[in-house]
């Protein structure tokens, strides 16, 4: 068997690594991608709502209000789900995830956050671009609505606080809902319209384009298992089928399953993961969604993806490996025909996805600490597809010696002792 020879490894071709690996080649470093599947972004990037988030400024933070946590422990929402069996294993993690989430850490954490989420769409339309696949991006913009003027009001008093920085959003009634999305039916107290974020109608596809750009400009693509990582004089090795892959660094971007080579190594980060799921069914007869639209009261988002309608789901806490339990999707079903015209499911079954989340919703970015060569780029929590570009070029300006465009050391693995 042959040895392959690069400068860096990137370990994961979802759009986290696939960014990360042309970020690193674009600063003249011979790269080799390697992955588990022989495409790209056919894991945790392939579903999701398609939302390039620029207007996200605050983070997903454990809620503070005592009425809303008891109904998430009565598991009674659709916004959020648990497995109860599973309790004991991730309830450690959900205190820490709730103490990370007081006012002032929550307000550290956006504004750590913010720099990247401002870069998150200029990102995109670069490699987009480069790429060629204008047709993956829509600037069309997404709704929430409000079945109710008390969320109404919270949301508004939430748009209020985002645009203290930079995110621009307009209040609908239901005659401006009307005029966006003809083909809603229901009762709603208002909505709010945000229309700056970008919408990629097939998120799988924007990964694979962005891998197939990494492989035209001389990248090199491998299956690989991530889990025979090891270091070896003074560089990292992996297995392949072919033979190993050698390099003097390595990348750690396996979002979930990011722990299945650091732990080994002997690092204590509290990764852990959101489970979701979505399911794509057909538009009955001439109905037309122009925007991804969240029924926010309800717990579930509707997006007009190339496949069709695809019905995401809220959080489900269980382990990342646990069976399906698409509950959510069934209680989402009835509500989703009810908003808008679909016809019959086209996916077998719903798809399921994890999220992989660190307490304080910040990303690892940066050394390894212990291990000379080894990089970490995981725990974009609900902003994989949003913030991979961003993380990929502050990555590879630390990895290149460039002055890095936002700060890294709140994103540093140090925060975890």
């Amino acid at each position: 068997m042959t040895e392959l020879k690069a400068d860096v490894l990137v370990l994961g071709a979802g759009m986290v690594g696939v960014s990360a690996a042309l970020h690193l080649q674009q600063r003249g470093r011979d790269v080799v991608l390697v992955d588990r599947h022989e495409l790209a972004g056919e894991e945790t990037s392939f579903g999701n709502a398609g939302l390039i988030e620029s207007a996200s400024v605050f983070p997903y933070m454990f809620p503070r209000d005592f009425r809303q946590i008891l109904k998430y422990a009565m598991n009674s929402t659709p916004q959020v789900r648990y497995h109860v069996a599973d309790l004991p294993g991730f309830l450690p993690w959900l205190v820490r995830y709730f103490l990370a989430s007081s006012k002032p850490r929550a307000l550290h954490s956006a504004l750590a956050e913010l720099p990247l989420i401002r870069r998150s769409l200029i990102e995109h339309e670069a490699l987009i671009a480069e790429a060629g696949v204008p047709e993956l991006l829509r600037r069309t913009g997404w709704i929430k609505l409000f079945r109710s003027d008390a969320t109404l009001a919270s949301a508004v008093a939430e748009l209020e606080r985002a645009r203290q920085y930079g995110v621009a959003g307009e209040v609908l009634d239901a005659k401006a809902i009307a005029t966006r999305e003809p083909n809603l039916t229901g009762d709603f107290a208002g909505a709010v319209y945000f229309p700056a974020p970008g919408f990629v109608p097939d998120p799988g596809g924007l990964a694979k384009a962005y891998a197939a750009l990494f492989k035209r400009k001389g990248g090199r693509f491998h299956v690989g298992d991530a889990r025979s990582l090891q270091q070896e004089g003074g560089g990292w090795r992996i297995a392949g089928p072919d033979g190993a892959i050698v390099a003097r660094e390595a990348v750690v971007a396996l979002g979930p399953w990011s722990d299945l080579v650091f732990r080994p190594l002997g690092y204590s980060i509290p990764l852990s993961v959101k489970r979701g799921y979505h399911l794509h069914l057909a538009p009955r007869g001439n109905a037309v969604l122009h925007h991804p639209v969240l029924d926010s009261d309800l717990g579930y988002l509707l997006a007009p993806m190339n496949r069709g309608i695809r019905l995401t789901t809220g959080v489900e806490f269980a382990r990342r490996d646990a069976p399906p339990s698409p509950i959510q999707v069934q209680q989402a079903l009835p509500r989703a025909h009810r908003l808008f015209s679909l016809g019959g499911a086209i996916d077998a079954k719903p798809w399921i996805g994890a999220r992989p989340c660190l307490p304080d919703m910040l990303p690892v970015i940066g050394k390894a600490g212990r291990h000379a060569g080894l990089w970490f780029d995981f725990g974009h929590q609900h902003h994989g597809l949003t913030l991979g570009p961003a993380t990929g070029r502050l990555l590879a300006e630390m990895m290149t010696g460039e002055t890095p465009f936002a700060d890294p050391g709140p994103f540093g693995v140090e925060r975890f002792g």
